[in-house]
């Protein structure tokens, strides 16, 4: 019973992603026939000291893709700056620009949960 019980959380682990993060500007918001996709970017910080004692700060930033109802929430509520949290799943593309490879990756989120307002100064 414990092996499948194991499966069963990890397979629910494949391919998953959860972040906390602030985003970097307002949600842009776009209609394909009547389904409505919400797209933005959130920065996720990490602190830490080097090897001098100093401090340093590390951003990361990632592109998040949110459709249907919970993109309609999205593009109603979130603003430039507001902390959120998502969970969804890695996705990545890759397209031709002027004879070119580009490597998208972005977070196709299928959860998500708005943790406060805007950064404060």
């Amino acid at each position: 019973m414990f092996n499948l019980l194991k499966f069963i959380v990890m397979k629910n682990l494949r391919n998953s992603v959860q972040l906390i993060g602030r985003l970097g500007k307002d949600p842009e918001v776009k209609l394909f026939n009547d389904r409505k996709k919400v797209s933005f970017s959130i920065a996720t910080t990490d602190t830490y000291k080097n090897q001098k004692g100093e401090k340093v700060e590390d951003t990361q930033w990632h592109n998040v893709v949110i459709w249907g109802k919970l993109a309609g929430i999205a593009e109603k509520y979130l603003k430039k700056g507001n902390e959120v949290a998502v969970e969804g799943k890695l996705v990545h593309r890759v397209y031709e620009s002027n004879g070119e490879k580009r490597f998208y990756t972005e977070i196709n989120a299928n959860d998500l949960v708005m943790l406060g307002g805007g950064k404060k100064e």
